[in-house]
């Protein structure tokens, strides 16, 4: 396949879950279910990709503790900060591979998460290369970041730009601005991402970055070029 793409133009690819292995979930997990809590798929939607303050409020709920923010912030930290002991960050397996490819494709590209700048300098600092300016974008204070990333960062159309992230809300929010959405869902055995993502319409959901290629790259742009990114049912499921 050769030629530029027609309506694509930027690629926002999330640092938690697709760049690097999925921490998260599994802390939040134990926070909730080690002090008697139900961990369920409301709760999932309820604290992902949500400011660490609101996040917080429905953890400690979840968790049936009175505590307030700041307490619940600093225990789920230090039990996360034990985690990372035992399974630490690590960029995973075709991660490279896959900013590689969508730059060759003359997509411009950014990391986006959560955590502060330092998350994304310690642990893809030596692949900084692969994202334009600004490099990572902190969207704790605008969560989860679709419109901010899209117009202010890129200062593009919601159908030029592209996200790859793991966590359901974010699709919901491209859904609901016409933004192309790849999903790849943890594979964390308790976790319910991938049944939110088909709930909410995806199309494109996926185990394995490498299964992100031309191919389906090229398949969104004319998805997005006709106008037909998000349909009123899932179609086929990729992955």
């Amino acid at each position: 396949m050769t030629g530029p793409l027609t309506r694509l133009r930027a690629v926002a690819v999330n640092i938690d879950g697709v760049m690097l292995n999925d921490t998260f979930s599994p802390v939040i997990h134990h926070f909730i279910t080690s002090r008697g809590g139900r961990y369920s798929a409301e709760v999932e939607r309820r604290i992902f990709s949500q400011r660490q303050a609101d996040a917080a409020v429905v953890l400690a709920e979840a968790a049936g503790v009175d505590w307030p923010v700041e307490r619940t912030l600093e225990v789920y930290f230090q039990e996360r900060a034990e985690y990372l002991e035992r399974d630490p960050n690590r960029v995973l397996d075709g991660a490279v591979r896959l900013v590689e490819r969508l730059r060759a494709l003359g997509l411009r590209t950014v990391c986006y998460g959560g955590l502060d700048r330092s998350h994304f300098d310690r642990y893809l600092g030596e692949h900084s290369g692969l994202f334009d300016e600004p490099g990572y974008v902190c969207t704790n204070d605008f969560r989860p970041g679709v419109k901010e990333i899209v117009t202010e960062v890129f200062g593009l159309g919601f159908d030029e730009v592209l996200f790859i992230d793991d966590v359901a809300r974010v699709a919901e929010h491209a859904r609901a601005l016409g933004v192309p959405f790849i999903g790849h869902p943890s594979d964390f055995e308790h976790g319910h991402q991938r049944e939110l993502m088909r709930e909410a319409g995806v199309r494109h959901i996926v185990d394995s970055l490498d299964v992100i290629d031309e191919t389906l790259v090229r398949e969104l742009d004319a998805a997005a070029e006709a106008g037909q990114l998000w349909p009123e049912q899932a179609g086929a499921v990729t992955g």
